[in-house]
Order: C-alpha cells, then sequence, then structure tokens
C-alpha cells in the first residue's frame, strides 16, 4: 500500500478516527505540549500508532512548508471509492456529486472537499489534467473532508459526466454569463444532481458546459463580479440539498 504524508491537526485526527489502521507513524513537535497536542498523542497511542517526537524543521522537511501545525503523520492511501462506477453502485438514495474542471490550486481543492462534506456530497469528481492532485496541502485545507469524501480523477470528464446523464443524474453548470440563476432551478426531477464548477479564470472548458444538461448563475447583489469557487460550490449543493429534502 503506497504511502504519503498527511498534516496538520484536522486532516490527522480525521484519518485516526476513520482508518486508524492506515496510520503507520505520527511524527510531532518536540517543542508543542499543548493540550491540543497531547489529546492528539493520546488518541494515536490508543489506536495503536507510534509516536515519533522531533523537531519543527524535520516535519518542514516532510511536508514541504512550515504550517503543518507540528504534527505529521506517515499513512497509506484510505478505502474510498476510486472509480465512478464503484462510488454510484455504493450510494443509497439520491446522489449529490461536485464536479471541478480545472481547478489548480491546492487551497481552493481542500476548501471544496471541505463544503462537499458539509453538505454531504457523495464525491468530488476531477479531470485528470488541467487539475490539481489531491496533495498534502489541499489535504490540509479539508480539515479532514479528504479522509470522508472519495476525490475521482477521469481521463475524459465530458464522457463521465455522460454516464451520470445515463443513470438519470441532472448535470448542472455554472457561469457568470446565463440568465437562468441558481433559484430558479429544479433539482427534484431526476435521480441525483451533478454541479459542475468551472475555474475563476476562464470558467468551464467548452466541452463540459456543452455536455451540461443545464446552466444557471449564482445572483451576485453586490459590486463584485464572482465567488471563490469553493463559496460557489457551497451556494449551489447547499441549495440542490435543499430543495431535494423540502
Amino acid at each position: 500500500m503506497k504511502s504519503k504524508f498527511i498534516f496538520g491537526f484536522h486532516a490527522v485526527t480525521a484519518r485516526l478516527r476513520h482508518e486508524a489502521s492506515s496510520v503507520e507513524e505520527i511524527y510531532v513537535d518536540t517543542g508543542r505540549q499543548d493540550r491540543r497536542m497531547l489529546e492528539l498523542i493520546s488518541a494515536a497511542k490508543g489506536a495503536g500508532v507510534r509516536v515519533i517526537p522531533v523537531d519543527e524543521l524535520r516535519l518542514a522537511n516532510m511536508v514541504g512548508t512550515r504550517r503543518h501545525q507540528g504534527v505529521v503523520a506517515k499513512a497509506g492511501e484510505v478505502s474510498l471509492a476510486r472509480n465512478l462506477d464503484e462510488l454510484l453502485d455504493g450510494i443509497e438514495g439520491a446522489p449529490l456529486i461536485l464536479i471541478l474542471d480545472g481547478i489548480t490550486d491546492p487551497h481552493n481543492l481542500g476548501a471544496c472537499l471541505r463544503v462537499a462534506d458539509g453538505a454531504g456530497a457523495h464525491a468530488v469528481i476531477a479531470p485528470k489534467d488541467r487539475a490539481v492532485g489531491l496533495n498534502a496541502t489541499a489535504a490540509k485545507v479539508a480539515s479532514g473532508a479528504a479522509e470522508s469524501v472519495p476525490y475521482i480523477t477521469v481521463t475524459n470528464l465530458a464522457r463521465t459526466m455522460r454516464e451520470l446523464k445515463e443513470r438519470n443524474i441532472l448535470v448542472v453548470g455554472t457561469s457568470d454569463d446565463v440568465e437562468k440563476n441558481l433559484y430558479q432551478a429544479d433539482f427534484t426531477n431526476s435521480e441525483g444532481v451533478a454541479l459542475v464548477m468551472g475555474s475563476e479564470g476562464e470558467g468551464m472548458r467548452r466541452l463540459t458546459r456543452e455536455t451540461c444538461d443545464l446552466l444557471v448563475s449564482v445572483p451576485m447583489f453586490g459590486s463584485v463580479e464572482s465567488l471563490n469557487v469553493s463559496v460557489a460550490s457551497g451556494i449551489c449543493l447547499y441549495e440542490a440539498r435543499r430543495q431535494r429534502l423540502v
């Protein structure tokens, strides 16, 4: 099983909570003896995970940043769904999926995973090309959501969208230049909903846009022209969730 480093209290605690058996060892900053650190060390030892005290510089060298909060875990891959069929076949009820087209900033990916988890989305899907991978920075920003929400990368995003449509999942794209807004859309007349978000700069690619069943905009009432992709994702996911729960 391939190992990787995850860092930050939220990400490491979430991995211990969801799949402690995948954690090989945890490295902690010898300079931190606060309550938060002591609680994490206690949880790790309770799960039978080896805890190794090291200096702050070694932690920074492990993950390439000093924003590790004094804790780094070496862990294997978690057992989340890694392909579309496995994901859809395992969902009970109506699927709610977030599709990201062209997101290259790991901070934005992490924030999108976090809001997807909060809204109860079943997965985040992204293309393998022109997209950021699920690296340690994205996992840290996700605050544990990288351990609970499958992040599925696909070779052909348009084909994946068509496969969702074949299962009667409504594929809704977002764009600033369409008249129909989010609150005018009906998300209830389908077996599920997949919301497509493009990059802040270029938006969705042409083929991605053309493959959507429907395009909507997020209404803007102030002076700014657009929202960060994670904020827009949260607004859209919660509206889809609200409509299907009413």
